[in-house]
């Protein structure tokens, strides 16, 4: 296993009769990392959770959690990983407490282990003055708060979140999110599979964009949008200084795309983040007064469709 990877697949495929659910998937996840597998529903993202878990078998490739196999040590791995599904079941009659005390005994948990856990689990969640009643009487906001708190009873090394904000309220979501990014700096590695693209540029360090089964991009949020378009910057000047500043910029990067078409702005496609102090300390130089420096990069929901444009014109 590659060093500090939690998460290692090599051309990981799944079949389902004549259907590909899972394509060729070569993929590394770094210990504390979120980790996002992006994609519509239908992409893959369940499909591969199920793989790393053990509960599928793959048809062809490997892959690798926390230095085991989950073809030959699913059991192991599901004490050491938490799994939170898109629908998680829990006992409606049962007080939220109640819940998290039942599923820390299935964990192995003694008594006194899960009675106190619960309780950490409970005021870590924000439910301390709802723990004691039914869930049935909760909100979905609440409903997943408890059953992410149940992936974390045993204390694992390793989450796995399918689409945990799905048919949550704006206000719910963001909820699930803090406590995703909460999770983390806990030292916490997370896959989270969303289809939720503000989310996910939210939250995720990388993400691996799923189409069809097979990742078609790779990489940050803010690698992603480079790839598909150059980020532009945007630099006000004095009028008077403008035809200037623009000159003096085609000195420094040629190969730069710089458009001058508004009164105080200079426009530069393709300037790379690193030089963007050089470029400023070149305009001072001159005595070019820089008023405002803005970028404007794609977010990721743009990325996104840009990719699954490319894919269908293939």
């Amino acid at each position: 296993m590659s060093d500090g990877a939690t998460v290692v697949t090599d051309l990981l495929t799944r079949q389902f009769g004549e259907r590909l659910a899972l394509d060729s998937v070569t993929l590394s996840v770094s210990a504390g990392e979120v980790f996002g597998l992006l994609g519509h529903n239908g992409a893959g993202k369940t499909t591969a959770v199920r793989l790393l878990n053990g509960l599928l078998t793959p048809t062809s490739g490997v892959a690798q959690v926390l230095g085991l196999s989950p073809v030959d040590d699913g059991p192991q791995i599901r004490a050491r990983t938490g799994v939170l599904t898109e629908t998680p079941a829990l006992d409606d009659r049962l007080t939220g407490r109640e819940n998290l005390r039942f599923f820390a005994r299935v964990f192995g948990l003694s008594r006194e282990e899960a009675t106190q856990r619960t309780d950490e689990l409970i005021e870590m969640f924000g439910l301390s003055d709802r723990g004691g009643e039914q869930v049935a009487m909760y909100s979905r906001g609440m409903r997943q708060r408890i059953a992410l708190a149940r992936t974390m009873l045993h204390k694992p090394e390793i989450l796995f979140l399918d689409e945990p904000t799905s048919g949550l309220d704006p206000v719910a979501s963001r909820q699930v999110q803090d406590m995703v990014i909460a999770l983390q700096n806990q030292g916490t590695t997370i896959l989270l599979c969303t289809h939720n693209l503000e989310e996910a540029e939210r939250v995720c360090n990388r993400v691996a964009v799923l189409e069809q089964g097979r990742v078609i991009a790779l990489g940050s949020p803010r690698e992603l949008a480079s790839e598909v378009s150059p980020p532009q910057i945007e630099i006000e000047v004095d009028p008077a200084h403008k035809e200037s500043a623009a000159s003096l910029i085609s000195e420094l990067h040629p190969e730069l795309i710089l458009k001058t078409d508004e009164e105080t702005l200079v426009r530069i496609e393709g300037l790379a983040r690193s030089d963007i102090p050089v470029v400023l300390r070149a305009l001072a130089l001159r005595e070019i007064d820089v008023y405002q420096v803005t970028s404007q990069q794609l977010s990721l929901e743009d990325v996104y469709f840009a990719l699954h444009q490319r894919m269908m014109e293939r």
